[in-house]
C-alpha cells in the first residue's frame, strides 16, 4: 500500500478496504477512474496516524519533508505570559489551532518559537505583500539564514518560507507536501472560497492560526476549525492594557453636516429608503442587499434610487466638518504620529490633496507604499492617511492617533484600527482613537453597532 501526494491530495494506492481502519474511512473516497482511494491533503495525520497505530504496513511517499536538524535560533527570545500561555494551549492540541491574540501583542514572536519547537519545514501565509515583506525581514533576523519568498514577484521557495494567500493557492497543489508546519496569519481570511485551497492541499500535521479577530460567521468558523485547528487561546485588548500594550482610550466626536448637505443627505435617504420600505427590504437579512442591487438594476428607476444611495453615504462619510475637526485635530497634536482611516478611496485622496499629506490606497505601488512607510517610522512624514490597507499587519509602532473619518459596522476593522496605534514605543505615553461620527445620519448607527460588537 502506497500514499501519494497529487496535486494536492493524497492518494492511497494499493490498499485493501477490508483492512481500512475504520477511523479513516471517513476521510477516504474512492476514486473509480483509478481505482484507488483519495483524502484532501490536509486530512494527512488523520489518515496516517491510524496506519501507525493499527500495524498496517504502508509506504509513506506523500511526505517530502525532513526535521530541521540545524536549525537555531540567534536571538534569545522570552516569551511573555500571555504568549507562554498560547504556545503551551496550541502544544496541548497536539501543535494544531488558532492563538487569538491582539495586534501588538507577539504574534510572530509566538510564530518563531513555534517553527523553532516543532523543526519542520515551515510556511507561512499573509494576506498581503507587506506582511510578506515584514514576516520575512523578522524570520530571517531570528534564524539567520535565506527565507523563501513567494508573491510579489517573487518565486523563492525554501525550508521556511512566506507566502501571499493568492499565491499559495495558486502553487500548494505543486509543494503542499513540503512542509511540516503551516502557519497562516491574520487566518481570519483563510475561510475564503478560495483561500481555504491553500490550507486543504497542504499535508503539514501542524498548523498555527493567528488573529486578533477571529470571529467569524458559524459555516466560515467551522471551515477555519476544520483546517487549522480550534481557538485554543484567546487574549483580548484589555488584558494587556498598559502592559504589552500602550494605554488608550476612543474618542468619539460628532460633527453636524453644514445646511447644504443636511438638505441633500435627507432628500438622497428620503428616495433610498422608500424604496426599501416599498418592497419590504430589511438588511438584517444578509439576502436583502443582493435583492436591493437585483430590484435597483432592474425597476424604473432603480439607478436613481442606487445613485442616492451612494450619495447619502458620501454625505454622511465625508462631510466639511469632519475635514475641519480633522485639521483640528493635526493642529492639536504637533508631535504625535498619526494615521487617518478611511472607508474609501475618494475620501482619502481628497483628504491628501486639502491638507497636503501623503496617502495609501490599494493604488499605491508596492515602492512608493514601502516608502511611505519608512518615511512615516522615521518621523519624516509624521501623518499616513489611508482606506483600510493599513487596517491590518502593517508595523507601526511611533503611531499615537489613529482618526477615524468613516467605517464600516465591522468589530474586526474597529479593533484592527485601534490595534495599529497600541503597538508599544518608549515616546508612547497613551494612544487615542478618534471617531468622527456625522450627526443624524446613519454613520450613529453604524458606530454603535461596531462598537456594541467590539465589546462582547
Amino acid at each position: 500500500m502506497k500514499l501519494l501526494f497529487d496535486g494536492g491530495t493524497l492518494l492511497l494506492e494499493g490498499a485493501d478496504p477490508r483492512k481500512i481502519p475504520l477511523e479513516i474511512l471517513p476521510f477516504l473516497k474512492a476514486d473509480d477512474r483509478t481505482g484507488t482511494f483519495r483524502a484532501r491533503a490536509c486530512d494527512y495525520a488523520s489518515v496516517v496516524l491510524p496506519l501507525f497505530k493499527n500495524g498496517i504496513s504502508f509506504s509513506d511517499h506523500a511526505k517530502g519533508f525532513s526535521p530541521l536538524e540545524d536549525l537555531r535560533v540567534l536571538e534569545n527570545i522570552t516569551l511573555r505570559p500571555h504568549q507562554q500561555e498560547a504556545l503551551k494551549a496550541w502544544k496541548s492540541n497536539d501543535c494544531r489551532g488558532v492563538a487569538a491574540l491582539p495586534t501588538g501583542s507577539g504574534k510572530t514572536i509566538l510564530a518563531v518559537q513555534a517553527i523553532a519547537d516543532v523543526a519542520r519545514p515551515a510556511f507561512v501565509m499573509v494576506p498581503t505583500i507587506d506582511l510578506l515583506i515584514q514576516w520575512t525581514g523578522v524570520l530571517e533576523r531570528f534564524f539567520g539564514k535565506r527565507i523563501g519568498m513567494l508573491g510579489g514577484g517573487s518565486r523563492d521557495i525554501r525550508e521556511i518560507t512566506v507566502s501571499t494567500y493568492d499565491s499559495a493557492v495558486l502553487n500548494m497543489e505543486f509543494i503542499g507536501n513540503r512542509f511540516g508546519l503551516l502557519i497562516a496569519d491574520e487566518c481570519h481570511h483563510l475561510p475564503g472560497p478560495e483561500t481555504r485551497l491553500a490550507a486543504a492541499m497542504c499535508i503539514a500535521p501542524f498548523r498555527l492560526g493567528l488573529s486578533a479577530t477571529p470571529e467569524l460567521p458559524p459555516e466560515r468558523a467551522i471551515v477555519l476549525e476544520d483546517l487549522m485547528g480550534p481557538v485554543v487561546c484567546q487574549v483580548d485588548i484589555d488584558a494587556l492594557r498598559g502592559k504589552v500594550l500602550s494605554h488608550y482610550h476612543i474618542c468619539q466626536i460628532r460633527t453636524e453636516l453644514d445646511p447644504d448637505e443636511a438638505e441633500r443627505y435627507r432628500l438622497n435617504r428620503e428616495i433610498y429608503t422608500s424604496f426599501l420600505r416599498q418592497h419590504g427590504i430589511n438588511f438584517r437579512s444578509g439576502s436583502d442587499w443582493n435583492r436591493f442591487i437585483g430590484l435597483a438594476a432592474r425597476v424604473p428607476g432603480g439607478r436613481k434610487v442606487f445613485e442616492a444611495y451612494l450619495e447619502q453615504k458620501r454625505i454622511s462619510r465625508s462631510g466639511r466638518a469632519k475635514l475641519r475637526k480633522l485639521w483640528e485635530l493635526l493642529c492639536e497634536n504637533p508631535t504625535e504620529r498619526i494615521i487617518v482611516f478611511t472607508a474609501d478611496n475618494a475620501t482619502a485622496y481628497d483628504i491628501g490633496r486639502t491638507f497636503c499629506l501623503p496617502v495609501i490606497t490599494h493604488h499605491t505601488k508596492s515602492g512608493e507604499r514601502k516608502a511611505f512607510l519608512e518615511n512615516f517610522r522615521s518621523g519624516k512624514y509624521r501623518i499616513l492617511v489611508t482606506s483600510q490597507v493599513l487596517n491590518e499587519g502593517v508595523d507601526v509602532p511611533e503611531a499615537s492617533i489613529g482618526i477615524v473619518i468613516s467605517g464600516t459596522s465591522s468589530a474586526r476593522e474597529h479593533i484592527q484600527r485601534l490595534g495599529r496605534i497600541l503597538r508599544p514605543s518608549p515616546e508612547k505615553e497613551e494612544a487615542v482613537l478618534y471617531e468622527l461620527i456625522s450627526a443624524g445620519t446613519s454613520e450613529e448607527n453604524v458606530s454603535s453597532r461596531r462598537r456594541t460588537s467590539a465589546s462582547r
